[in-house]
Formats: structure tokens, sequence, C-alpha cells
């Protein structure tokens, strides 16, 4: 459904997409994460020909996005990091538009508006004008925006971000469902990895490259027995004195707790170093063992592993 094979972008001296490849079957949701700059909302906006490529190709439903852009945007519905409808009109009148602007007949725009404002729960706010929306309600009208046409691939930027966590729950519900029903293909950017832990597959992207992608629980697998969970009082000492023991490559911060990456087979050596410093520098672990890695650890990692990037 989605093909991208060897794209590039450049804006002036910086290179926002490098050689990048990937492809999204119907039915998968691939998420692109990766930090600020990354070049996911590029490589979007090139994927759905609001931007022109400097070379590779981009395939859409098999129409070219370069030389076939009109027949390959029929497919798409993207919903892009800003809310960009009318504020001024009711959230029915919005909908209306796009489904007017994508050649819904009067007999039928009505039904399929309602039908998709159902769908996303905005089906008692027909009369709100769409500036009076909450963040949620105005993302959520920009997805059916975005599903009037039924689009079979849809690009979401990023489409959750400063939304509460309750709205970010119910939008990902709104994805899987359409997946589960509709098997379109899904290219979502996320900064989340609770949401990319979702996603049939994630690629993580750095100033453009796509440094590795994979199934969330393959891409765990990296650091399987590197990882350490560690509580304790003060917090803030043990995990300086963590940062200093041999064979500890990295410690961060997961709220109350701290995430050990350690050396390839030596957790136990690790272990064993803390128990011990640890007392004797006068702080006191209340928990301590090795936990399956998150994603947040891998990509930690990656970047880590690639400081020319």
């Amino acid at each position: 459904m989605i093909k991208i094979a060897h794209l590039s972008k450049r804006f002036g001296d910086v290179q926002a997409v490098n050689d990048l490849s990937l492809d999204v079957a119907a039915g998968e949701i691939y998420g692109l994460v990766g930090p600020d700059g990354a070049g996911k909302t590029t490589t979007l906006r090139l994927a759905c020909g609001a931007l022109h490529l400097d070379s590779g190709e981009i395939m859409i439903v098999g129409y070219d996005v370069v030389r076939q852009v009109e027949l390959a945007r029929e497919q798409i519905g993207y919903l892009p990091q800003r809310f960009s409808l009318y504020e001024d009109l009711t959230v029915l009148e919005n909908i209306r538009f796009f489904a007017e602007v994508r050649g819904l007949r009067s007999a039928e725009w009505r039904p399929r508006c309602m039908a998709i404002l159902d769908f996303v729960g905005l089906e008692t706010f027909t009369e709100r004008r769409a500036g009076h929306l909450s963040g949620g309600m105005k993302q959520k009208l920009g997805l059916a925006a975005a599903l009037v046409h039924r689009p079979q691939v849809l690009l979401l930027d990023e489409p959750t971000t400063g939304v509460d966590p309750v709205t970010r729950q119910d939008f990902w519900q709104l994805i899987i469902r359409l997946v589960g029903e509709g098997g379109v293909a899904i290219l979502v950017s996320t900064p989340y990895m609770d949401e990319a832990a979702r996603c049939s597959r994630v690629g993580f992207m750095q100033r453009g490259k796509m440094l590795v992608e994979g199934p969330p629980d393959i891409l765990r697998q990296q650091l399987e027995g590197r990882v350490l969970e560690l509580r304790g009082e003060p917090i803030s000492l043990i995990r300086r004195l963590a940062r200093s023991i041999e064979d500890v490559e990295d410690a961060q911060m997961f709220g109350d707790r701290v995430h050990l990456r350690i050396r390839e087979g030596k957790a136990k050596q690790v272990m064993e170093r803390l128990e011990t410093h640890v007392p004797a520098s006068g702080g006191l672990i209340t928990h301590l063992e090795i936990i399956p890695s998150q994603l947040e650890d891998l990509f930690i990692a990656l970047l880590e592993q690639k400081p020319h990037a």
C-alpha cells in the first residue's frame, strides 16, 4: 500500500531525509519514531505529495506520487501535526466541505459525514464551531476529515501530541479499529514510546536516516538481559553510583526508578557491585532486578551508538 525506496530530501545544508526506504502493507500500522529533526514530518509530507523529493520513489497503492500525484492523493487521508481545518465553521460544515471537495455528491455526503462523526465520537457536536473544540476533539475532527473519502492509506503526523492521556487512548482505539475493520495501511509518526509499542512495526529515524526497524517485540530483544531496574534512596546518589560502576553503559531515570543498561553478560556482576557500593555510600536499595527492555532503552542505546548522527 505504501512503498518508499531510497527517498532523499535536502533543505539547503540540511539533509532532512537521507536514503530512506520502508513499506507498509494493508492492515498494518507502521510507526516512525525519533527525536525532533529526525525527518519524520518531512517523510510524511513527501509521501502525500506536499513536497518535491530530490531522489527516490514513493508509491501509494500502486500510484507514483511524482508522476501520478492526483491519483495517489485520492488514496490518502492526511492528518498534519497542527490543526488545519476551518475554526469558524462548525464540525459538520468542516466535514461537509471536505466531503464535497473529495467529490461526494449531495445525497452521499450527509450519511457518510454522520457515520464518520459517530465513529470518532463527535456526533453530538455537529453544530459546535471547530475553534471551540478541545485539543483532543480537534484531532478527532481532523481524523474524520481525513477519513471522509474512504482512503486506503492514512498518514498521521504526531496525531496525539498535546492531548491528555485519556484522549490519546481513545484516539489509538480509533486507529486500531480502522485497521481491523477497514484494512487500511497507516504510517504514523509519534514521540510516545507507548504508542510506538502498539504499532505492527517501528522505524527509528535520526537525522533523516533509518537506524533500525522491525516489530517492537523483536526490537526489544536486542537488549535482552541487559537492563536492570533499580529503586532506592536517595535516588540521585544511587544513579550517580550506578554510572560509576564498570560495565554500566547508561543510567536513565524512569519516574522513581533508574534503568541501567549493562554490557552483555555482565548483569550479575553489576548487581553484586551495586549491593556493595550503595550501602557503603549511605544509600538504600529497595528493588533491583533484570527486566525486559523497553523501546526507550533501545532507542537511547541506538543514539549513543551513532555519535556521528
